[in-house]
Formats: C-alpha cells, structure tokens, sequence
C-alpha cells in the first residue's frame, strides 16, 4: 500500500488529475466534506488524511482504483506518438514560451481573475494533450484574486486569503548549485530579485516568478501580490517582472523557445529583452528589431480603445531610466516602440502597439474580433483599409475535459471511446448522435440540473453558515430550504462572468412587470441563476451586482432568480453544465469571443447570445438563439431598449414555448433537435485542441525559415 499512498501522492504533483475524471473522484471519495473545504485541492486534503488511513482505505477500496489512474498519467506522460511529433516536430525540440498574466486552470490556484485566465488555462492543458513542448510563464499572486461576498445592500466587498506554496502542486526552482533561482529585473533605479515556481500541467510546465523575498525593499516584495492589483506603477511593476523577468527566467534555465506568444499586452515588454539581447551581441539596431519580430507572435483580446494598456511619457521614463542606462537604448527610441503615432514619441506608451510593433503574426480571438482590431489599428500602420493590416483571428475554443463534469463525462463514454472523438469533426459527432436516443438525452439534461440545484442548496447554505450572520436569501434559511422553489422541471437561465458594465448583466430586468409575467407563468415558468464579480474599482460593475441582488429579493422572484457568491472556476462548471440556456447579453462588437456559452455545449446546454463574439460564426438558427440580428444604435439607451425587447420576444414566443412543448412520451423533441444541432456544429469546433491546432500551424511555426 506505500507504493499505491505513493502513487496518489503523485497525482497531487501535476494538474493533470484537473482534467480526469476518475482522479478527481479519488479524492472527493476520500473526504467529500474536505474536498469541498480544502476548494477541491488534493495537497491540502492529503495534508489531513494520516498515511494510516490513506493505507486501510487503499487496502479495502481505492487502491485499484488509484493505480489504474496513475497508469494511465504515467502513460499519458509518456506519450511520444502525439499530434505535435506527427504534424510539427519543431514544436516538439523547442518550444512555445507563452506568456500571460493569469492562468485559470483549476479554482484552487488562484491565479486568475476572468476570462483572459481560463483560456490561458485550457490552452495550456490542449496544448499538453497535442505533444506541444510548451512552456508558460506569468506571476505568483500571494493573495490571487479575491473572494467575493457581498453585503446586507448586496453590495460586492473583497477579501483576499492568502495562498501559501506548501498547499499548492508547486515547487521551488532551482540553479545547478541547488539553490533557489533568482533573476533580477531593472525598475527605476533598483534591482528587484524574483524568484521562480514550477507547475506541471500534464506534459506543459508552468513558471510563476514571485517577488515576495527577503532580498527586495518591502514595496517591490508586493508586486505579485494581486492579479491586476494597485494602481498603474503597480501595473507597470508586473509587467516588467513577467516580461522582461520571464525572458531573464528562460535564459536562466538554458530554455531556447521557438516562439515567444505573448498572450494580450500585459506582457509585452519581453520584446525589449530580447532586443538588448541582441544588441548585446552586437547586431545594428534595425536587424535586432527583425530579429526579435521574426520570433514572437501576438494574441489581443481587448475590442475597446480604453482597455488597452497605456502608460505616461514620465512614468516610463522613471520606471525605464536605469534600464536603458545599460543597455543603448534611447529613450525617444523606445518611447516610439510603443507610439500609436508613429512620428510621436512624446505621447503615451501602448502595451499593445509594443507587441504589434514586435510580432511576426498577430490576431484577434474571432472572427468579428478580428475585424474590430483591424480598424481599431489601421492608422498604426499607415493602412487605408483595414483589409491591409496584418491582423487575422483564431477563434476561442474551450478544453471538453475540463468542462464536461463526471456525469457528462460517463454519458458520452457510452457512445464514444473519448470526448476527443466528439469534438473531432462534425461528421464524428453526428455519428455518436445517431446511436443517442432522445429519453437518453433528456435523461442527462434532468440528472445535470439535479445536481445544479443540489449545488446550489448546498452553496447558499454554506454561505449563511461561513460568511453571515444574516441570511441574503431568506427563503434558504436552513429551516426553509425545503420550501426552495428551484425545480429541475423549470426552464432554467443562466448567467455568469465577469460584471463589466458593456456585458449588461441587468438587461433581462429593464421591464419588471413582464419579466414577472415569464418568471411565473402558470404552466412555463423560468427560474434564473446569476453569478459574476466586478473588478474592485468597478463601481459600475458593482452596482449591477446591487441591482440583481435588490431584484432577486422582490417577493415575485424570491427563490427564482439566485445570485451566487464568489464566482469561480468551481461553480462555472456546475452552471455551465446545469442550466437550459446560457444567456449573453453584451453590447456588439465588444465581447472579443467569450468562451463560457461553448462550455455548455457537451451538457446539452443551449446559447441565446447578442451576436457578438464568437456567436456570429456558430449560430445557424438552429442550435441556438440570437438577441437580433447584430443591429448597432449609436444611443446607448437605444440599443439597450432595442435588445431587451428582442430578447423578451424570443424568450417568450420561441425558447419557452419550444422547451414546453412535448410529444406524447413527455418529450421536448424540437428542443431535443436543437441540443443535437448544437453539440454537431459547435464542439468539433470551438474547442482549445482544434484552436492550439492552428494556432501551431499558423502561427507558432516560422514558416519563413522553413
């Protein structure tokens, strides 16, 4: 039994346990009650079982089990037959360095915040499963992102937990002399000092630098504090240490990457290393600037002017000063490096034009994003039609594994050997459709909601017990829980992301009496499930969340319309699975894609968006429902009444009555054909492994050295 205590042990030291089911369900059937308390992390629960019991409960039950699942990881890290070894063995010998400021792989690594986080995640992940050599590289937040609660108004408070290394499957990185790695970066006039994490996420590695050591002055230790903490010189301050630092930590560590792919601007300082690097070794200034282009590649995610990251002539100039000092570059130089006029260099600095400036490809995560970015930076580069900037797109896909729960999981092994297989083409999927009745597909949409529901009992429960003194819900009073009028046999809506304001989180709510009049219809009633954080200094973004909170507690919605707290990678995946229809209401074009409304899909969860992101590519009219037709109104109020009123008109006359209706056999067959459209056009395509797919085919290939 050591060998087998020793073999779960294992399985704690690498997220790739996050993506398989059975493992996942080791460690729930250790200690349900402390897997949920530990946030579903398997180094803090071993940390309360003794290896006494971890021997009597291999002994009698779990040993096989486990076994089999560490079989399974040491063959699936073994794997040399991959798709990159066939199709691009370059990616194999050297490989992707790719850089972003969050990682939204699993809940209990708390380095994420929103959207931008979990693609990273489920690139990452496709990634490892494809036999790309790929290697991340972003910071280690102390404190994470915070914990949401919200007060007696329902206003958002933030706390922030600490995270500490020795609860985390991280360890310490270290030089050939055994002793912690350090690498230092310029900023003003100090030398600050970060060291390094190593993450396995199955055959990746992730490398998270973290300036909270003895060695800095104590304002530079709180650096990697917070994901996008502070103010612009703590801004600043990180995006110097992940680019520039993860530049220094790659060198360190004898890394040759292939390409560097920076994933939005945050870190697109790493072009000024690698340009003092080569002009370290003496290569003339403009054959550097080629160089360095010809090896990194661009991704923006931002389709709004103001989101892009800029920073004052002054600030770069006390922050870079020392920098520069070293390494022959003049300060008008750089300051033009990052110029949206070209011929200016006394304006701001732009993240963003940096990375544009610096990549031999670059892209938008649509299709419709592409376009955006395409005219957002037509004058950068002198262009008359957008249609001549080298912007193109590759559209957000999401990781099937990651989303699809045990339950979705074990359905679709009935009829197929993997979700893989399903998400390979549309013919594949059509085929696996075809041996799946209709009761078996119902069968999984009542089983998913059940166990949403169930969730959500628990969640507001525990919230009352951990958080309060007061009960925000007073119908889930622990004395009243029973009397819950969530039901499984209602048409269930969900929304959940972030609370930015252009999202319009309270759009369903712009006319009460009729929203009351569809959430209580005598026979096709509708219940509402909501989830989300603003950024603290959002107070917009806050007052939404007041907004539906207040709502939520009108007697005609009480116990139909929930909000849940503390938004996380953990309760997206039980609404993504549970809820009928996955509502998206932004103003167009400024969701850049959006990934959470593909996440249903392999649930048999429908999508009823604006056509924005990447909806436009997927809708056909039947595996979804759109909010208009893409109409765009220069008057913000107007667009908000335009597309509340066709939201209310599809919801009543077309989602409700279709999910209402039933055959003889008490079967919703239209809503069913619906379901089976959806999973055939949108999984074998918005999916990470077909998006990494190109992207390496694409992109990370240099196809002009080739």
């Amino acid at each position: 039994m050591r060998k087998t205590i020793s073999s779960c042990k294992e399985l704690t030291n690498n997220l790739w346990w996050s993506w398989d089911t059975e493992a996942k369900e080791i460690f729930r059937e250790l200690s349900p009650i402390l897997w949920e308390r530990v946030n579903h992390n398997p180094v803090e629960l071993l940390r309360h079982i003794s290896n006494d019991e971890l021997q009597a409960r291999f002994q009698c039950c779990l040993g096989e089990k486990t076994e089999r699942v560490a079989a399974r990881f040491r063959s699936y890290m073994a794997e040399t037959d991959t798709w990159a070894a066939r199709n691009t063995p370059e990616l194999v010998k050297n490989p992707v360095a790719y850089f972003c400021a969050e990682f939204g792989i699993h809940e209990s690594v708390r380095i994420y915040s929103g959207g931008l986080g979990v693609l990273a995640g489920d690139h990452i992940k496709s990634a490892s499963d494809l036999g790309i050599n790929f290697v991340g590289i972003t910071l280690f937040y102390k404190e994470g992102y915070f914990r949401q609660y919200l007060n007696h108004d329902g206003w958002q408070l933030e706390d922030y937990p600490l995270q500490y290394p020795e609860s985390l499957p991280i360890e310490k990185v270290t030089g050939p002399d055994g002793k912690d790695l350090i690498i230092s970066v310029s900023i003003a006039q100090s030398e600050v000092f970060a060291q390094a994490w190593r993450l396995k996420v199955g055959r990746a590695t992730l490398y998270l630098l973290d300036t909270n050591i003895p060695a800095n002055e104590s304002h530079y230790r709180d650096i990697c504090c917070r994901v996008y903490g502070g103010d612009q010189n703590m801004r600043i301050n990180q995006e110097i240490v992940l680019g520039i630092g993860g530049v220094k930590l790659l060198d360190a560590l004898g890394i040759a990457p292939a390409v560097y792919h920076m994933n939005e601007g945050h870190s697109a300082f790493l072009t000024l290393e690698l340009l003092t690097k080569e002009l370290a070794a003496g290569t003339p200034m403009e054959e550097a600037k080629l160089k360095v282009k010809k090896r990194c590649v661009f991704t923006t995610h931002t389709p709004v002017p103001a989101g892009h990251d800029r920073f004052s002539r002054d600030m770069m100039h006390y922050t870079f000063d020392h920098y520069l000092s070293q390494n022959g570059i003049s300060f008008d130089d750089m300051m033009l490096l990052g110029a949206e006029d070209r011929n200016n260099p006394f304006g701001l600095f732009t993240m963003t034009v940096l990375a544009l400036n610096f990549s031999r490809a670059a892209n938008g995560v649509s299709k419709l994003h592409g376009e955006v970015s395409r005219q957002m930076w037509k004058n950068l580069y002198g262009a008359e039609s957008e249609n001549d900037v080298p912007i193109g797109h590759i559209t957000n896909g999401v990781h099937a594994h990651s989303w699809a729960t045990p339950t979705t999981e074990r359905f679709w092994r009935r009829f197929t050997d993997s979700l893989d297989t399903l998400c390979s083409t549309q013919e594949a999927a059509e085929k696996i459709l075809a041996q799946v009745s209709n009761e078996d597909l119902w069968c999984l949409r009542f089983h998913l909601k059940r166990n949403l529901i169930d969730f959500i009992h628990r969640y507001l429960a525990n919230q009352l017990f951990h958080q309060h003194t007061y009960s925000m819900y007073p119908e889930y009073d622990s004395s009243r829980l029973a009397k819950n009028t969530l039901s499984p046999d209602v048409l269930t809506i969900g929304f959940a992301r972030r609370f930015a304001t252009y999202k319009r989180a309270p759009l369903i709510f712009r006319d009460l009496d009729r929203l009351n009049r569809i959430i209580n219809h005598p026979t096709m009633p509708v219940q509402i499930i909501f989830a989300g954080k603003a950024h603290p200094h959002d107070d917009a973004g806050k007052e939404y969340i007041r907004q539906i909170v207040e709502h939520s507690r009108r007697p005609q919605f009480a116990g139909k319309i929930i909000f849940l707290e503390n938004y996380n990678l953990g309760v997206a995946k039980r609404m993504v699975s549970g809820v009928d229809v996955w509502l998206n209401t932004p103003v167009r074009p400024m969701e850049a894609s959006g990934t959470s409304g593909e996440k249903t899909v392999l649930n048999g969860g429908l999508n009823f968006s604006v056509l924005d992101g990447w909806w436009p590519e997927a809708y056909n009219g039947e595996n979804g429902w759109s909010i208009g037709n893409g109409e765009l109104f220069e008057n913000y109020e107007e667009q908000d009444r335009f597309d509340a009123e066709k939201l209310y008109d599809v919801l009543e006359n077309q989602i409700i009555t279709t999910f209402y209706e039933r055959d003889e056999n008490n079967l919703p067959v239209k809503w069913l054909k619906k379901i089976r459209n959806a999973i055939a056009t949108i999984a074998p395509v918005y999916n990470t492994h077909r998006m990494v797919r190109e992207y390496a085919e694409n992109y990370y290939l240099n196809k002009e050295s080739n």
